[in-house]
């Protein structure tokens, strides 16, 4: 038999430790729904329909058994020394609930976190245009993502100088940051976490040997507040508004413990001989997404609500907190696992920064460091997307109040990168941020669409008068607005990504949900696009065609360019896509065919006759910069499917591979992994492989590269660096992509498998679009087992190695395809 119908995964590759619960004919994988259901049921449900993330939820659910796993090093990066207060983007290690968020110094004496929420922003809806037609683009007025809070716990004879055996570790596995050293023959350890079912990020002071803590915590406001203490309850809180937007937010910290003294000074909380320790705190905003009520939640106070979370969590010892944080990140964390090979052992006994410098240094490969990385960019996702708002830029995590270009959502590559990974590596629920923020969104960029699209300072205004549906700028805000130029293919590319997570999950309840926005960008590209005239150069006849007006390729050549292959490119996947929704959902048949009939005269790209590039523009010249960041011409090839090894005319594809090629290989981290998965896509493994280790290698005085800490670091220019997220998410997906390619009816397996990896390997938890996920084992470059789970999808082909299986499967259920093999 060459397929094996079964009701379970069977091997599921989880760390020691983890049940795996089957029933209902299938074993638990990653859903929506199911997620869901979990998540209801320890109180963690992220906030929908207009709902503020930061409010009263129910009380978490908590574990009756443990759920921490034995100490394992797969998982776990680690280090010898604290991070510098001064290089925080560097060195602090992030946490996050999804929500609110921090980066630990982990300093044995003075113990630093800073504390951001997703939403706390400053600025407001920003909806108007500047003489030169852009919108506003700065802090006051656009707005920022910004600090919310540092929280500093000082134990003054604990100094760095006074310890020894210094050791910090980030455990992806659990979501916990630990710390131990051994001061005057004691062994002090900490723990950092960010619960998402308490709604509260934890600090636990231990040690072992007979010592104690001594010293203070202090919570202060980064905007100028004032910091109150409550003697009688034994915390500090701040709350403020911020100036303009009027946003209110706050923040609250408590410390107990069952042995020594807590008390009040000034605004600090004062600790003595306390051999354990606890901290808690927690804060947000009054932000709500949700348009009609001016993107605030009335009547929230923040102040109040962050005392009520850190004293209700207060209420429990440390060992709960951490063991309901624990099961509750597991849950997700292990809906994925992997591995890449195995690495020396004089590999494994380096710590993480070591190990990354010795590869960029030796270029042996390092395929567990390779797998951490993959992990470490998931850790970052479930940290930073839960909630009510997506990651822009940094994420969740700022060392100061002035992030470059706001912190914000650019939307002509950044912020759909950052959610390529999502549904790819296990994480499909991740992606609801995007989806709720984007119909969050909705009613304001329509209205600013309407009135501000055609004004006749905006150069890229519709030359035929007419507008309809929404359309956003480069940069757009969290309070309805747009910041810089209008981007008018901006909106087809944020509904790429929206069509494509629907591909994943084949959930026709999200389906519904994200038709407005579809159909909302289907208008306005009615409305937008302008006739031309081409000569077909194989008959020589002429034919019109429809083309993008006045447009930017972003973000170099004209800016004035007409049928760019970027904006094409889009609009045909956004028609197409489109014609399926409405299919599925039984919607709009008329205005279906009318957008059909636009889709069957829109022009696509040709070869140059010049280059032999595929063009950027409608010219057979280069315009612009050629070896650009951005990869927009090549939209079709990833994160599109029309130009594919496996469908078009060699021409097209010999196309794109010389305009992929004279791109280059060097860029910043998330052009890097633009390229990687463009090149996995043309099953060039070691070109692809080759970008992966470009982005790991060890960023120095702001160099493009991996910082200590793993984040991806941005040369702006010559000695100043800047972390920008987008890579950290964008190469994993790359990882992922080279080793399951997948469209709608189409698996391949291992089609970018590089030699450093070929050796033996598995994955489990891969999400597939057409409603799948599949496991896979190989050795020696061939698959060994592939495993495939329907989680809405009944049939796909199979490739792997010249041969090919149709698959059928219920939803729910699992099959084991066979004569794979070499």
């Amino acid at each position: 038999m060459d397929i094996e119908p079964t009701g379970h995964t069977g091997h599921t590759g989880r760390t020691e430790g983890t049940e795996n619960t089957e029933s209902g004919g299938g074993a638990r994988r990653p859903s929506r729904r199911g997620f869901l259901a979990l998540a209801a049921a320890t109180g963690t449900a992220t906030a929908l329909g207009g709902l503020p993330a930061f409010a009263a939820s129910a009380a978490p659910r908590r574990p009756d058994s443990s759920p921490m796993l034995s100490k394992a090093a797969r998982n776990e990066l680690w280090w010898q020394a604290p991070g510098s207060e001064s290089s925080m983007i560097e060195q602090g290690l992030p946490v996050g609930n999804g929500r609110i968020g921090a980066l630990a110094t982990n300093d044995p004496g003075l113990e630093l976190l800073m504390i951001t929420d997703a939403s706390m922003w400053t600025g407001g809806v920003n909806d108007t245009l500047d003489a030169d037609g852009q919108f506003p683009y700065g802090r006051e007025d656009f707005g920022s993502l910004t600090l919310l809070a540092n929280l500093t716990v000082e134990i003054p004879d604990h100094d760095l100088s006074a310890v020894s055996g210094y050791r910090r570790a980030l455990d992806l596995s659990q979501g916990l940051v630990t710390t131990s050293y051994v001061r005057s023959g004691v062994t002090y350890e900490r723990e950092i976490f960010a619960s998402r079912p308490d709604d509260a990020i934890v600090l636990h002071f231990s040690q072992k040997g007979g010592g104690h803590y001594t010293g203070t915590v202090s919570l202060d406001g980064q905007h100028d507040e004032t910091t109150t203490a409550n003697s009688a309850g034994r915390y500090a809180s701040f709350g403020a508004t911020l100036p303009g937007g009027g946003l209110r937010y706050g923040a609250a910290v408590t410390a107990y413990s069952r042995t020594g003294r807590i008390t009040v000074e000034g605004a600090k909380l004062s600790f003595a001989g306390c051999r354990e320790l606890t901290v808690v705190v927690s804060g947000g905003t009054n932000y709500a997404p949700d348009a009609a009520a001016g993107f605030r939640a009335p009547g929230l106070d923040p102040q109040r609500l962050a005392r009520t979370k850190v004293l209700d969590a207060s209420r429990h010892t440390a060992e709960t907190l951490l063991h309901t944080h624990v099961a509750n990140h597991r849950a997700e964390f292990e809906q994925m696992d992997l591995t890449l090979g195995t690495s020396s052992a004089q590999q494994r006994a380096l710590n993480t920064w070591d190990r990354i410098q010795a590869r960029a240094t030796d270029g042996v490969p390092d395929p567990e460091l390779e797998a951490q990385y993959l992990q470490f960019g998931r850790y970052l996702m479930m940290s930073g997307s839960h909630g009510t708002l997506p990651m822009g830029l940094q994420g969740l995590w700022l060392a100061n109040n002035d992030p470059d270009w706001m912190g914000d959502y650019h939307t002509d590559i950044n912020i759909q990168m950052n959610y390529w990974m999502s549904d790819r590596a296990g994480l499909s629920d991740c992606f609801d941020t995007y989806a709720d923020y984007c119909l969050a969104q909705l009613p304001s960029w329509t209205e600013l669409t309407g009135r501000l699209f055609n004004d006749e300072r905006n150069r890229y205004r519709n030359s035929s008068g007419k507008v309809a549906g929404w359309a956003i700028a480069f940069s757009t805000n969290i309070h309805g607005g747009n910041g810089w130029w209008w981007h008018p293919a901006g909106g087809a590319w944020l509904c790429q990504s929206l069509w494509e997570h629907y591909e994943y999950t084949q959930d026709r309840d999200y389906l519904r949900r994200i038709y407005p926005l579809l159909k909302g960008a289907c208008e306005f590209w009615e409305a937008r696009l302008i006739t031309t005239t081409v000569t077909d150069p194989v008959t020589g006849a002429d034919r019109e065609v429809l083309i993008d007006d006045s447009d930017w390729s972003p973000e170099h050549g004209p800016q004035d360019g007409k049928g760019n292959t970027y904006s094409q490119e889009l609009v045909w996947s956004l028609f197409g896509n489109y014609h399926t929704a409405t299919a599925v959902l039984g919607e709009d048949a008329a205005y279906s065919r009318t957008i059909d009939g636009l889709r069957e005269r829109l022009y696509l790209p040709v070869v140059s006759e010049k280059t032999g590039w595929l063009e950027e523009w409608m010219s057979p010249d280069n315009l612009g910069e050629t070896t650009h960041r951005h990869l927009s011409p090549l939209i079709g090839l990833f994160p599109g499917d029309r130009i594919r090894p496996d469908s078009v005319p060699k021409e097209l594809l010999d196309g794109a591979t010389a305009l992929l090629t004279a791109r280059g290989m060097e860029n910043f981290g998330w052009a890097n992994a633009w390229r990687s998965l463009c090149w996995a896509r043309l099953k060039d493994a070691e070109k692809a492989y080759q970008l992966v280790v470009t982005n790991l290698k060890p960023s120095k005085d702001g160099t493009n590269g991996t910082a200590m800490n793993l984040f991806d670091i941005y040369e702006v220019e010559k000695g100043r660096g800047i972390f920008q997220i987008e890579a950290n998410f964008g190469t994993p997906a790359a990882m992922v992509e080279m080793l399951v390619y997948s469209r709608p009816g189409h698996i391949e397996l291992l089609p970018a498998l590089p030699e450093a990896w070929a050796e033996s390997g598995s994955v489990t938890g891969v999400g597939v679009r057409g409603g799948f996920v599949i496991d896979l084992s190989w050795k020696a470059g061939k698959v060994t087992e592939a495993r495939l789970h329907s989680v809405g999808g009944r049939s796909t082909t199979v490739v792997h190695g010249g041969k090919t299986r149709k698959v059928s499967v219920e939803p729910g259920r699992s099959v084991t395809i066979s004569g794979l093999g070499g």
